[in-house]
């Protein structure tokens, strides 16, 4: 093509759902990523066995399918082949001592399942995803909007004016509580504590964290609401199915294209200079689906703005993620009713399971009991598989980024503090232990295994910095108006015709496409 319009650098949600958009109203975009691949967190191989189909990264896509993006871009994408697999039971929780909860996407069966648990218990958990459901505008217009706007602040006004300044302020407090303080105030069942405190984590956050209780909240609205659906056949038809449609609109994706720098001309992003040396023009803007470190310490470099490189080296990354694959020679024999046809499993002892853990992990330990989270990929979608088979797909959410040490005191950590491959299958071991403890014949049902360490998922994407999916930490200093410098003006940056996107960006990290759909609008 001739100069683009725009330069989208990176391909993960946000960057594909930007490029999308822009080509919608006739804008030239180009799309250059770094890898032989497109699809940043989404990943789709064969990684354990021929026929074996694993999610290597992302799997579910609930965030996806509830947002403005596919509601403007889910026709486009069904025509060129998207489609979804979901279930109606989409989380649940397995504790050590067998007793366990399944949630379904039916709230009066919900209500009654945990008033079954703690009397009344099932009744709070209506009153929660109610609370979701009422405050629904003004919850989702600060989580999904432009903070840095007139609609956001006709928005706030509007609350104040309904509810009262006071009123306002009241459910803006309530909103910080964590996650324990919620759950040990509301809940009578550990069981059902159980249930939702290992959902924060997906967050990028601690059950103590601030915040954490609200976004759990909402986490449950929307399992409840829409299921754990997964992509039918893998990620990569998704990422297939927006390859597609971005072309199509005129647009051109690049891959192993590496880009090393921001060309600027009179104080203005005026294109990218590759690795190769290529230096490629662009007409409108550069938009950088990366973390502030690779845009501001690699792509600007000394021409990036002073105070945005020393905000840059002060931004924080959260806990790594730590992953297994299996391929089983038959489904797994939970020793729990039900648990067969879960999407997304917790195995945890409870709160202080997850809060122990979570613990341990920011403090650069191996957890002794990680909170494990066990996805069935073949449960929801059997292609994913050969006929009697199964694919199991494990985030272990709280892995150290740099390790100082083991919790049990039985792994020989390295002095030098790194994910060592030996260190990585004894590591996968632990874990395997106890997801043996609760499946009947598990261990004569793996034909093979693959973990991948934090280290192993930052080699395969440079914006995982430690294994950190999140993109940052999600701790409310740097979240909502302060994501990801506490100067952060929506999606802009210090250089001209240069923009941020991605999960560093507000709204944050996850599958939802956010950042790229609100900068798309705003251009």
């Amino acid at each position: 093509m001739s100069a683009p319009d725009h330069i989208v650098v990176g391909s993960g949600i946000n960057a594909l759902v930007c490029s999308a958009m822009l080509g919608s109203k006739g804008a030239k975009v180009l799309v250059l990523e770094r890898n032989d691949r497109i699809g940043g967190c989404m990943r789709t191989e064969e990684i354990t066995a021929p026929g074996f189909i694993h999610d290597v990264m992302a799997t579910t896509f609930v965030l996806f399918i509830t947002s403005p993006a596919y509601a403007a871009l889910g026709k486009d994408l069904a025509r060129r082949g998207l489609e979804f697999c979901n279930t109606s039971t989409p989380t649940g929780v397995l504790r050590p001592d067998g007793s366990h909860a399944v949630l379904r996407t039916d709230r009066i069966a919900n209500v009654a399942a945990i008033n079954a648990l703690a009397a009344g218990d099932g009744d709070r958990h209506a009153n929660d995803v109610g609370e979701i459901e009422r405050n629904a505008g003004l919850l989702f217009g600060l989580l999904g909007g432009s903070l840095w706007s007139y609609p956001t602040a006709r928005l706030l006004a509007g609350e104040a004016w309904r509810r009262g300044p006071r009123g306002l302020a009241a459910f803006l407090g309530s909103a910080l509580v964590p996650a324990r303080g919620w759950l040990e105030s509301t809940y009578q069942s550990e069981t059902m504590r159980a249930l939702w405190a290992p959902w924060v984590l997906h967050a990028g956050l601690g059950p103590e964290d601030a915040f954490s209780g609200q976004i759990a909240k909402v986490i449950a609205f929307a399992l409840e609401a829409a299921g754990a659906p997964i992509v039918k056949g893998g990620a990569r038809n998704l990422l297939a199915a927006f390859e597609a449609l971005i072309r199509e609109r005129g647009g051109e994706i690049r891959t192993g294209a590496d880009v090393a720098a921001i060309v600027q001309s009179g104080g203005r992003a005026a294109g990218v200079r590759l690795a190769s040396g290529e230096t490629i023009n662009v007409n409108k803007s550069v938009i950088c689906s990366v973390t502030p470190t690779q845009l501001y310490e690699r792509l600007l470099g000394d021409a990036a703005p002073k105070a945005d490189v020393e905000a840059a080296q002060k931004y924080r990354y959260g806990k790594g993620n730590f992953q297994i694959h299996y391929a089983l020679d038959k489904p797994p024999a939970w020793r729990g009713e039900g648990l067969d046809k879960v999407a997304l499993l917790h195995l945890t002892p409870g709160l202080d399971g997850v809060s122990k853990a979570c613990n341990e992990a920011v403090r650069g330990m191996l957890p002794e009991v990680p909170t494990m989270c066990v996805g069935q990929p073949h449960a929801l979608d059997p292609s994913r598989c050969p006929d009697g088979k199964a694919v199991l797909w494990l985030q272990l959410p709280e892995a150290p980024r740099h390790i100082k040490g083991d919790a049990a005191g039985k792994l020989q950590t390295p002095a030098d503090g790194r994910w060592t491959e030996a260190l990585r299958e004894a590591y996968a071991d632990r874990a395997e232990a106890i997801l043996a403890s609760h499946i009947d014949g598990f261990k004569d049902s793996v034909i093979a295994r693959r973990a991948c360490s934090p280290a192993d998922l930052e080699a395969m994407n440079i914006n995982l910095v430690g294994g950190d999916p999140y993109g940052g930490s999600s701790a409310i200093d740097q979240s909502f108006l302060w994501r990801p410098f506490k100067t952060s003006r929506n999606h802009a940056t210090g250089v001209r015709g240069l923009y941020h996107i991605g999960a560093s960006t507000h709204p944050g990290a996850g599958l939802g496409g956010g950042s790229g759909f609100l900068l798309a609008g705003r251009l």
